[in-house]
């Protein structure tokens, strides 16, 4: 969204652009998000040599996480918007299929346009309350959302309620079941990180992106200068949403259930963390962090049920000793 009232060509004064010199190719800044894609596109052969039907479950799991932290990444990382209620979007996807589903609608594209329709409303109500407010406000409203929408879940009876709902099958594509085969269904789940994450790269690197990340450093001065913060941030709000809808129709016909635990305010904690373990702000970190949150939550519950002993602990260390996240060590590292 672009303020009409501002001048089409002017550039943000928060965020003067580098200098060509100063700016890293495009191949060296993309590297690490190229070599990741690369890794997951030739992850199910390197599967082959282990117990490929768990392995590549769990980098599916972690691709879909990487969406929806990609989406978290947008409004946290480049618009400083704390929202505890993130989650309420997967819940969103997920029963967008999961009630379509139990109405005899497994059409692919019918489920996926129900669940951005219903995403971009519900963000664009909640986030036009939400946004009136600041700091720990915001957060605390948006955790009230995230919390109605899981209370209103738990009581859908038909539906499951508290013990969710099973899907017959994955979602149709043009009445194929192609998807029910685990390779196609693992590729299309790349494809659409791989399109998040260019989608997501070209709006941060566009005006628009520079103006939200002028709003996240200086909002009275972006106002001054003739720019509208409330309209950019509700805009990356809704644009958020959507992509995090995304990534909760994926998670249901990836595990081919959806429950109210989806949707817990725990599980947007979970989301805020793989951001900050990763890289806030970076866009290759939120999916570095999707990775490492999931195989080190896997690694650790076989050692120990009280695997957050461990984790918690390995947080602090990366809180205190990694400023910027895993990404941000490596670069230190250099």
């Amino acid at each position: 969204m672009l303020d009409t009232a501002s001048p089409a060509t002017k550039a943000p004064a928060a965020s003067p652009a580098a200098p060509p010199a100063a700016r890293p190719s495009l191949l060296r800044r993309e590297a690490l998000a190229f070599a990741l894609f690369v890794f997951f596109a030739i992850a199910p052969a390197l599967a082959q040599i282990g117990a490929e039907g768990y392995l590549l479950s769990l980098v599916v799991r972690a691709m879909i996480f990487a969406i929806a932290a990609l989406s978290l990444d947008l409004i946290l990382g480049y618009g400083a918007l704390v929202s505890f209620g993130h989650a309420a979007f997967i819940g969103i996807g997920c029963y967008a299929v999961g009630i379509l589903m139990a109405h005899a609608v497994p059409d692919a594209f019918v489920q996926l346009f129900a669940t951005l329709a219903v995403s971009a409303a519900f963000a664009f109500v909640t986030g036009a309350i939400s946004l009136r407010t600041k700091g720990v406000y915001f957060i605390m409203i948006t955790l009230a959302f995230g919390q109605m929408v899981y209370f209103l879940t738990t009581s859908l009876a038909p539906y499951g309620g508290d013990d969710g709902l099973t899907l017959p099958t994955r979602s149709l594509v043009f009445g194929s079941d192609v998807l029910e085969n685990d390779l196609v269904f693992y590729y299309v789940v790349l494809a659409c990180l791989i399109g998040v994450y260019g989608l997501l790269r070209a709006i941060v690197g566009s005006r628009f992106g520079r103006v939200l990340r002028g709003t996240k450093e200086n909002p009275v001065r972006m106002q001054a200068i003739g720019y509208n913060p409330y309209h950019y941030q509700l805009a990356a709000y809704v644009i958020a949403g959507m992509i995090a809808g995304l990534a909760g129709f994926l998670l249901a016909n990836h595990i081919e259930f959806v429950s109210p635990a989806f949707i817990s305010w725990q599980r947007s904690g979970e989301l805020i963390i793989m951001v900050v373990l990763g890289g806030m702000g970076t866009l290759v970190g939120p999916i570095l962090g999707a990775v490492s949150f999931l195989f080190l939550e896997e690694i650790l519950a076989r050692i120990t049920q009280d695997w957050k002993l461990i984790f918690g602990p390995f947080l602090v260390l990366v809180a205190l000793f990694a400023r910027g996240g895993i990404l941000g060590f490596f670069r230190r590292a250099k």
